[in-house]
């Protein structure tokens, strides 16, 4: 189902990531073959343990940080469903932990199955081989190809790990805890990693990848809706309506984008279609960078990529489809955190066009700025399709009682359900395993 995201693109383009994939390729010179950061790289080593194991140590490991009091979990928290740990817009990072991000932190869990991204997509399976349009990649705007790829880009952003280079980043590796492992893995014979800075950031990223690859951890499929999907449990009323109303393109038409049905292939879904959609999400003052009037997140136009604003505007205001399992263990939703509740989200779904002095502020003449976090330029780009239009009769697709039923369906899509006195459990590490030097 194509629905709220389909877009009239143009030529292909794929985005190029800061280290490709996993396969990532480091050319040392014009005539060496390519280098590819991948198990037994150097015959029986690395090995797929070592690399997750080392993955999972550099994912909890703020001292590779420049300040030295933030991880990768510190924002991709297990407890939290690898997704944001508290209800802030975005979060605090950078050298002195005083600078801010620019979006909130999406889940790492069930995006192993995303696609490097592509302008144009053809599911010829599921989707009747019709052009979804842009779809695939990682982080909101997909200009990660990979999540070796997209572990990178915090290891050296300024607002997050900070480190200034490749070479910062060597050295607190060498310092920490399991240099001496990362180097019996990682160092080609006769040759010690730690003495090329850009190989370790390669085989860092990689390994952080092959650990974001353990099913327990990161694909576990343990909530009660794959519990039902199996036949070993039933939904309530309040829950098998809600599937009704999220499914039903009159309703929620939620299917659109969050596909909720065993896939053709029999893979269990995951709840995005890894498409793009511009859903005129209203500003969020919450983020320092909104202070300037000036300035706006264009997602697939900007301003953290810039490949498309040129020859694709009509991409421009739209953002990743994240998936809805975990869902309702999130405090902040959208990719500026605007809302902090399902129900506010659900309401702003099917209320934004038949109430907008709810979401948007008012000009001096009292009209609606609808759309406010978009340039004038950009607001046709917003979609206008189902749940977002009114009924044929003028009331909202989904009323009060109606959204209740939803958000207990997306209840359900939570991991660890107990069933049979037996609680499925996820993950077994907490914000507490984070550990600082």
């Amino acid at each position: 189902m194509i629905g709220l995201r389909r877009a009239g693109a143009a030529a292909a383009l794929a985005a190029s990531a800061l280290l490709g994939s996993l396969a990532a390729r480091a050319v040392p010179a014009a005539s060496a073959p390519p280098f590819r950061y991948v198990p037994h790289a150097w015959g029986a080593r690395p090995t797929v343990a070592e690399m997750s194991s080392l993955g999972r140590r550099i994912f909890f490991d703020a001292g590779l940080s420049a300040s030295g009091r933030q991880a990768c979990a510190s924002c991709h928290s297990p407890a939290n469903a690898f997704g944001p740990p508290n209800d802030l817009a975005v979060q605090p990072g950078g050298a002195e932990m005083t600078r801010s991000g620019t979006r909130s932190v999406p889940t790492l869990r069930y995006v192993q199955t995303s696609i490097p991204f592509t302008q144009h997509y053809i599911d010829d399976d599921d989707a009747g081989g019709q052009d979804a349009g842009p779809t695939g990649g990682l982080t909101w705007d997909g200009r990660a190809d990979s999540p070796s790829a997209q572990a990178a880009l915090p290891l050296t952003s300024p607002n997050e790990m900070a480190n200034a280079s490749p070479r910062e980043l060597a050295a607190r590796m060498r310092a920490s805890s399991y240099a001496r492992e990362f180097r019996d893995a990682f160092s080609a014979p006769g040759r010690d990693v730690f003495d090329d800075p850009e190989r370790v950031m390669g085989w860092a990223a990689a390994a952080l990848e092959v650990y974001q690859e353990s099913a327990e951890d990161f694909y576990p499929f343990t909530s009660k809706y794959d519990a039902f999907l199996r036949r070993q449990t039933t939904l309530t009323e309040s829950e098998a309506r809600g599937l009704a109303l999220f499914n039903d393109p009159r309703k929620g038409n939620c299917t659109s984008c969050h596909p909720s049905a065993i896939r053709s292939s029999g893979a269990f879904p995951v709840f995005t279609d890894f498409g793009y959609v511009a859903l005129g999400a209203p500003r969020n003052a919450a983020i320092p960078a909104n202070r300037d009037p000036a300035y706006f997140d264009l997602g697939l136009c900007g301003p953290e990529r810039i490949d498309l604003r040129d020859s694709h505007p009509d991409d421009c205001g739209r953002f990743k489809t994240p998936t809805l399992r975990n869902v309702a263990t999130r405090k902040v939703f959208f990719h500026n955190g605007v809302f902090h509740s399902l129900r506010e989200v659900l309401a702003f779904y099917v209320r934004r066009d038949l109430t907008p002095e709810r979401w948007y502020p008012r000009r001096p003449d009292g009209t609606v700025r609808k759309y406010d976090d978009l340039p004038a330029t950009y607001r046709d780009n917003v979609t206008r399709e189902a749940p977002f239009t009114p009924s044929p009769d003028g009331r909202p697709r989904l009323d009060d009682a109606e959204i209740d039923d939803v958000v207990a369906f997306l209840e359900t899509l939570t991991d660890g359900y107990a069933s049979g006195g037996r609680t499925h459990r996820s993950s077994q590490v907490d914000a507490t395993s984070i550990s600082p030097r």
